[in-house]
């Protein structure tokens, strides 16, 4: 499948005319002054309106900056596609019209389906990984009062994403715990899985069997951060972890968590919940973990009561960085206005042939 680049221009500082030079590979590659605004620190150079807005146009596309003795080149690159795209599973139609490729709502008293879209499809799913973390380290009944330290062994080098629990850092397991369901920490969850008994193997494998135990025929983990996009699950398996994980209330009450202040050494950190629709008066949530990396798309799990029923939404490959809010906004209101009803909420569903 090919992919669609915008152009980027930079206008020099100094009153040097515009230069544009094509690539082969599709890439574009455009000189600017060293001083110019690039990914790495440097001081910021003023860039006139135009050029201001092809720059924010560009945001879909991954800038890679190569720096010589006198100006810095820009590569623009293609963003990655994740599986739901390449499986071509957002040309699926909803009565919505969702930007998730993937969504499931299932009232949680009596597991009637409310909205089906692709739902048995096997896809990456990012971060909705500590969900499952969450919920062994819970049932494992580990105290929580027990310190673990991040190791260099916790630093991710699948993705090299960043932290803000250095190597050494010191802190509880209930505050690992929170963090990773609050605030999606990676090295925070990882850390869980390496303090668990028998060590990192013995975690993935109690992972996994509990996925077994709890009939997510189409789970497979392989660590507990989420990071790697062959931890994969469908969204009929992912409603089951959150029914599962929703009879914890400790996993209801740190996931739903707003914010935190952790003592990090002799500083006190702020930590903040990556699901917006927390703070939201309109939301009344039980539950919840959002996901991301580029396999996955933007993906979001919650337990949530509306219009006086309560529910479990899965949304996964949502494409955009608000998409997945967006629809589970659409959602509610959808069922605020009498949608979920037998005749609205007929199942649509991808070829199998795509999903395995």
């Amino acid at each position: 499948m090919g992919f669609l680049y915008n152009k980027l221009f930079l206008r020099a500082s100094l009153g040097a005319s515009f230069a544009v030079l094509a690539l082969a590979c599709s890439a574009l590659v455009v000189p600017v002054q060293a001083a110019a605004q690039t990914d790495t620190k440097q001081p910021k150079a003023k860039a006139s309106t135009r050029a201001a807005k092809q720059v924010r146009s560009t945001r879909t596309a991954k800038a890679v900056k190569v720096v010589s003795a006198r100006k810095s080149v820009v590569y623009l690159e293609p963003a990655r596609a994740s599986f739901g795209q390449l499986y071509g599973l957002h040309s699926t139609d909803d009565p919505l019209e969702l930007k998730s490729s993937v969504a499931l709502v299932i009232d949680q008293d009596t597991n009637q389906i409310l909205l089906s879209k692709n739902p048995q499809a096997v896809l990456p799913i990012a971060s909705i990984t500590k969900l499952m973390t969450a919920l062994v380290v819970t049932e494992a009944l580990l105290p929580l009062d027990e310190v673990l330290t991040v190791s260099q062994d916790d630093v991710d080098t699948e993705k090299g994403s960043h932290s803000r629990l250095s190597v050494g850092t010191q802190l509880s397991r209930g505050d690992m715990l929170h963090l990773a369901l609050m605030s999606s920490e990676n090295r925070a969850a990882h850390a869980l899985g390496r303090h668990y008994p028998g060590g990192m193997a013995a975690f993935v494998e109690a992972m996994n069997k509990k996925a077994a135990e709890l009939g997510m025929a189409d789970t497979r983990y392989v660590e507990p951060t989420g990071l790697s996009s062959r931890n994969q699950s469908s969204a009929t398996d992912l409603a089951m972890l959150v029914q599962a994980a929703y009879t914890h209330p400790i996993i209801r009450e740190l996931s739903t968590s707003r914010e935190a202040q952790v003592a990090v050494g002799k500083r006190q950190m702020q930590f903040h919940t990556t699901n917006g629709l927390v703070r939201s008066a309109s939301w009344d949530i039980g539950l919840q973990k959002t996901g991301y990396i580029s396999e996955a798309g933007r993906c979001l799990v919650m337990q949530a009561q509306v219009t006086g029923r309560r529910l479990i939404m899965v949304l996964l490959d949502s494409a955009g960085k608000y998409s997945r809010i967006g629809d589970a906004e659409r959602i509610r209101k959808w069922l605020a206005q009498g949608g979920g009803t037998a005749a609205a909420a007929a199942a649509v569903e991808a070829p199998q042939t795509l999903l395995r």
